[in-house]
């Protein structure tokens, strides 16, 4: 089966109502906080780390956009909350553009105007990720875990997966979404399948955490397919690679160090 063929299929399942779901009730009743925490540690390395991210836009299965972007991300132990900066590698019109995401605010800089402009997590990037989708996040900081049950689901690579499905509730003005749908597979922890709610509760989007590695120490999800909530053959892949454990200064999650920040090579890593 081709890409195109593989996401028409996503697409299809997010379009649907997927048959035979089995959810059972559990004999103890699990901690929904602490498995939303785990299924962070997961996706997010705990010490400072850079990687690369391509977004693919496909419309009906057509290949409609993409850009590349370069990720420095830095746990604020402060505060339990990653702080991140986003550098535009390509396409050529948007190399050097940056967004950074330091506590509450998130701040877009253009280098062609030389201004730095306050935007919101929900501002989208690419097709369907937004810039909240991008940077870094604790879910566990931003979400309250209202409920645990267990489900069996089947992932974005047709497989069944033995989940528990968690209830999450916005616990901060500035969280992306105001209600996520998460399922996380009961052993080992690895997010499967997240849908994102609107204030009004609409459904905006599917996504499917996919191609899980070994990278910086633990497998992580390097591909997640996001599905529109509206329009099922709007598709964004989201293609994580080059992990490596990263210095990131304070200096460049600051808004006034933007205009001065130049990327860093590969032979810097650490």
């Amino acid at each position: 089966m081709n890409t195109f063929s593989r996401l028409m299929a996503l697409a299809a399942m997010g379009a649907c109502v997927l048959a035979g779901p089995c959810a059972y009730a559990d004999e103890a009743t699990p901690d929904a906080q602490k498995i939303l925490a785990a299924s962070d540690a997961v996706r997010n390395p705990a010490n400072p780390f850079g990687l690369s991210i391509v977004l693919t836009e496909y419309r009906d299965g057509q290949e409609a956009d993409s850009n590349t972007l370069a990720i420095y991300s830095k746990l604020d132990a402060r505060w339990g909350r990653y702080r991140t900066l986003i550098s535009y590698v390509g396409p050529p019109r948007d190399a050097g553009k940056l967004v950074l995401e330091s506590g509450t605010e998130m701040w877009f800089y253009d280098p062609s105007s030389e201004a730095s402009i306050r935007i919101s997590p929900q501002q989208r990037l690419l097709g369907q990720a937004s810039t909240g989708d991008v940077v870094t996040v604790n879910l566990a900081h931003d979400y309250h875990a209202i409920a645990a049950t267990s489900e069996d689901i089947t992932d974005g690579d047709h497989t069944q997966r033995h989940c528990y499905k968690l209830g999450l509730a916005a616990a901060v003005p500035d969280a992306t979404y105001h209600r996520i749908e998460l399922w996380v597979e009961r052993s080992s922890n690895r997010p499967v399948k997240g849908k994102f709610y609107s204030d009004s509760d609409r459904l905006l989007k599917t996504a499917y955490y996919r191609r899980f590695q070994s990278e910086l120490g633990l497998e992580r999800p390097t591909e997640i397919v996001i599905i529109d909530g509206l329009t099922p053959t709007w598709v964004t892949v989201m293609r994580y690679s080059n992990y490596a454990w990263r210095d990131v200064p304070d200096s460049w999650l600051q808004r006034d160090y933007l205009p001065r920040f130049r990327p860093i090579s590969e032979s810097q890593s650490r």
